[in-house]
């Protein structure tokens, strides 16, 4: 099975030069990335498809997503709804990468809102966290859907054959929270699901359960906390073990181990997280993606299509009355 994937080459703080590498990288016999940017961009020879715009980090997505059709985040997400490639990638204005989405790809049947759903590198195995950052504001029944989601991810990426759920909130006791997770507390308590209450956020990288479900703003936060925590300690750990002779003499018997914790904590290694919940397989990598981070998203993407995501949640979620408009500017809600 070959996969074709789109990728944002405009898309990100350090495009186009470590997206155009991190897709080169990922390259295979089964995966084919397709770039999308500027005519004469160096595509290092895989195939480009040339576009005439870009949408910068700070544009007002559904602005820009109407205002630049010829945009190399909007024409990716559109091979995706064309069905011109099986799966796209961008680093670039998630906002405007969720607005293109809702626009080319739409909603799978019966979903409100699609979810960002990451994989969190906790220490006794991946946990997922969804939302990750697509709604920043949402209702108790919308986090009962991205639970649904965060499950089937749980079941058919990460083989886990009955995921433990949790909600996150400040307490673990079912009276914490604020009024949303009060009441999706109470919902998710009474879905069919392995419901087993609330998480804090310092357990996240414990795995106190496989699916972590919270609203947008919440888990973006959560995540890029988590993500700085990661990046500093890491660091100051490599600023450690370089300041004296002794301590260079340590580090060396302790490089292996360092180097197996930074593998599986750094951020880069998942390099992105899927856009759940769409007709179609989109993966929002982070704006600060190295090529390394690239080239997992990419290889991420080839996955889900290998696994057939998309089918498996629209053939899995319950089915319920879907909320109107897909049109972007009429979803307030995006990071």
């Amino acid at each position: 099975m070959t996969v074709r994937v789109a990728v944002d080459a405009l898309g990100g703080d350090h495009a186009p030069d470590e997206v155009v590498a991190g897709a080169v990288a990922a390259a295979s016999e089964t995966l084919v990335p397709v770039l999308f940017g500027p005519a004469g961009l160096d595509a290092h020879g895989l195939e480009l498809v040339a576009c005439s715009e870009t949408i910068g980090m700070g544009e007002k997505p559904a602005e820009a997503v109407r205002g630049k059709p010829d945009s190399s985040l909007v024409r990716a997400v559109g091979a995706v709804g064309a069905g011109e490639v099986d799966a796209v990638v961008s680093a670039g204005n998630t906002g405007a990468t969720l607005a293109a989405s809702l626009l080319h790809v739409r909603r799978l049947p019966g979903v409100h809102r699609p979810g960002i759903a990451i994989v969190i590198p906790s220490r006794r195995g991946p946990t997922v966290l969804i939302d990750a950052g697509a709604n920043a504001d949402a209702r108790p029944e919308h986090l009962v859907q991205f639970a649904h989601m965060g499950v089937v991810f749980a079941q058919e990426l990460l083989e886990v054959s009955e995921p433990v759920v949790r909600l996150l909130s400040i307490g673990e006791e079912p009276e914490k929270g604020n009024q949303l997770t009060l009441e999706a507390h109470a919902l998710l308590a009474e879905a069919d699901l392995r419901f087993e209450g609330n998480t804090e956020g310092r357990s996240l990288l414990e795995r106190e359960a496989d699916v972590v479900v919270c609203d947008g703003f919440t888990g973006n936060v959560a995540l890029k906390t988590l993500e700085g925590t990661i990046r500093s300690v890491l660091g100051a750990l490599r600023d450690e073990v370089s300041a004296s002779r002794r301590a260079r003499f340590g580090g060396l018997l302790a490089r292996p181990a360092a180097r197996r914790l930074r593998a599986r904590l750094d951020p880069d290694t998942y390099g992105g997280g899927y856009l759940l919940g769409l007709r179609g397989l989109v993966v929002i990598a982070h704006g600060s993606s190295s090529r390394t981070a690239i080239a997992n998203a990419t290889r991420m993407a080839a996955r889900g299509v290998e696994h057939r995501l998309v089918e498996r949640l629209a053939a899995r979620l319950p089915t319920e009355r879907r909320e109107p408009a897909d049109v972007p500017g009429e979803t307030p809600d995006r990071s």
